[in-house]
């Protein structure tokens, strides 16, 4: 990237900011490079505020969401707002349905993703289970666009939501809060059930003395209590390409 003075950066968020974290092992200024423009798919992240600062703050560049399947194609893209994505409408017929009910969901309201592309003639797929999580934003943007808006970005796979002690908890909403803390470097989510009911503890890369501040943050946000441990530096897996940060013990 240096040698060729690269302008645009094009991968999922958690390597962005792997990349940001070996160039500073190796005093390479990332800040100062020539990378203006960081684009995001694979992953919920971009559309995540505090993600996105920590890429942006780590690169010094505009970071963007961006969506798309091989089964489909590139179906989102995010505007000038940035407050997630638009699904292209000129290309894709695009539902979000109770994934219980198969019922269409309201605006304001989650489900999952199901799309029916209209320009891949060779392999056309018709209502699509994407499996994504989104929130329906409504079709009026303050960038002047009336393509349904997916508020948020993508926010996770359907089946990777955890109801924990009856609260859903959605793991971009573990990232937006930890990402807020610059000293934490990474994390991981530790899924157990105890009798009928999931619950979640955080193993942080972090200084002991900011897991009150992280709890109360998550407290705040989440309306749970959740457990927290502080773990040495480099203990956590690092990721080059979709992060793998939940670990399912149930």
């Amino acid at each position: 990237m240096q040698e060729i003075g690269a302008t645009v950066l094009v991968c999922t968020p958690s390597y962005a900011l792997r990349l940001a974290e070996i160039a500073q092992e190796h005093g390479i200024n990332t800040p100062a490079s020539t990378v203006r423009v960081t684009i995001h798919a694979g992953e919920p992240g971009a559309s995540i505020p505090a993600t996105r600062e920590r890429i942006e703050r780590a690169w010094s560049a505009s970071a963007y969401d961006h969506a798309g399947m091989t089964e489909m194609g590139a179906y989102g893209f995010a505007c000038s707002e940035r407050r997630g994505i638009h699904v292209n409408e000129g290309e894709f017929i695009a539902e979000i349905l109770d994934p219980q009910s198969g019922r269409p969901v309201q605006k304001g309201q989650a489900g999952e993703l199901v799309l029916t592309n209209l320009g891949r003639w060779g392999s056309p797929a018709l209502r699509y289970r994407t499996g994504d999580l989104v929130m329906h934003g409504g079709y009026n943007c303050a960038c002047g666009r009336t393509f349904l808006h997916l508020l948020g970005g993508v926010l996770g796979r359907v089946d990777d939501m955890l109801i924990v002690r009856g609260v859903n908890v959605y793991p971009s909403a573990l990232a937006d809060v930890l990402h807020r803390f610059p000293d934490v470097a990474e994390y991981r989510v530790i899924v157990t059930k105890e009798g009928e009911m999931d619950e979640i503890t955080l193993q942080v890369e972090c200084p002991p003395a900011i897991i009150g501040d992280i709890q109360e943050e998550l407290r705040i946000a989440l309306n749970l209590r959740v457990p927290v441990e502080a773990v040495e530096p480099g203990t956590l897996p690092r990721f080059e390409l979709k992060a793998r940060r939940v670990d399912d013990r149930r």
